[in-house]
């Protein structure tokens, strides 16, 4: 099987084409990336080490995807992926829509050429805001949890959001941008006759992942810890308590492997979620006891500033996933968290290098 991956060399894109080489070493994977990201380059020759080829490009540029070879799959892990893109005086909305919407454009018509199978990398933060920030929360050992003494949107529960819950704005620019290639991607798939597989994931972490906070949460807070910086709670009084669950990438390429073995014809949901769930879920205030006992002490500051599109608890409920694929996720959130820690004490100034 020929796989391409587009955002091969950040923190999701290289974690799924090692996993799966290392799984079938007689996939031939390729993949492109424009190298933009603060760090990704360290990823190229671990990469090309497993045989793996990386082509430099932009997902932007139509003529970029000229010179790939066919391939039999196409996984996008390429996207600008956080919520605050767009508005939060550091990017552009332009490039934002560009990169997470013009993109995927770009991306079908490969798989509308090729007739290859076109895996999308969603997000949980494709699900309407308001309804989310509104939920009745009660507090338990320093972490919000929905209160069981209300009346739940559709698609919500105590087990987390489902794939029924509604989808319409405000959910951010960034949330914006998926939807749409989500709609996109469906339709081409409909209307080219091409598989389309559409994963929304909850918070990806794992050794690796850049030392930002809009790669990810955990590695942020853990590699922090480990070089001294300062940190702050942000929204919610400053209390800590906002809660996201967490999910290995060898989980989410697990999944990735069931739907490539399924026909082109299968029946089986197009959109599901991906999450650790209530299981593999904590509050940045449970994270900081976590860091204080395996990492060793920090500054972490209690603010009052607030944000946009901040929510106190978002959980994905992977259920469909189970119910469909029997997948579940196997790496629990102790053991990513310790991943993390144990590369973080390998590295020095992981940070600033992906904060360049």
């Amino acid at each position: 099987m020929k796989i391409f991956i587009t955002g091969i060399c950040g923190f999701v894109g290289s974690r799924i084409a090692k996993h799966l080489k290392g799984e079938n070493p007689d996939f031939e994977i390729f993949g492109l990336d424009n190298c933009s990201r603060a760090g990704s380059w360290t990823n190229l020759e671990p990469l090309k080490d497993l045989g793996i080829t990386v082509y430099r490009g932009d997902i932007r540029v139509a003529s970029d995807l000229e010179t790939i070879p066919k391939a039999d799959v196409l996984i996008d892990a390429a996207a600008n992926p956080s919520v605050l893109a767009g508005v939060d005086g550091k990017t552009s909305s332009r490039q934002l829509i560009e990169h997470n919407l013009q993109g995927t454009i770009n991306l079908l018509e490969y798989c509308k050429q090729h007739q290859a199978a076109f895996v999308l990398l969603s997000t949980s933060r494709v699900y309407s805001i308001p309804d989310l920030a509104n939920l009745d929360m009660v507090e338990s050992n320093k972490a919000f949890s929905p209160s069981t003494k209300q009346d739940f949107p559709v698609g919500i529960s105590t087990k987390g959001v489902n794939e029924s819950y509604s989808t319409l704005p405000p959910v951010s620019l960034y949330g914006s941008t998926k939807v749409a290639s989500e709609h996109l991607a469906l339709e081409y798939g409909e209307t080219f006759g091409f598989p389309v597989w559409i994963n929304r994931c909850g918070v990806l972490a794992g050794a690796g992942q850049f030392g930002h906070p809009a790669q990810g949460i955990f590695s942020f807070w853990i590699h922090s810890f480990q070089e001294h910086r300062p940190l702050k709670y942000i929204g919610f009084g400053g209390s800590g308590y906002q809660v996201r669950d967490c999910l290995h990438p060898n989980d989410l390429a697990d999944l990735i492997l069931l739907q490539l073995q399924e026909p082109k014809d299968s029946k089986k949901p197009r959109i599901i979620n991906l999450s650790g769930g209530v299981e593999n879920a904590m509050s940045l205030a449970q994270l900081t006891e976590w860091c204080r006992k395996h990492v060793g002490d920090n500054t972490v500051e209690q603010t009052k500033t607030e944000r946009p599109f901040d929510i106190p608890w978002m959980v994905l409920d992977a259920s469909k996933a189970k119910a469909t694929w029997g997948w579940s996720p196997k790496i629990k959130i102790d053991d990513i968290l310790n991943e993390i820690a144990s590369f973080a004490k390998t590295q020095k100034n992981w940070c600033e290098l992906s904060a360049l």
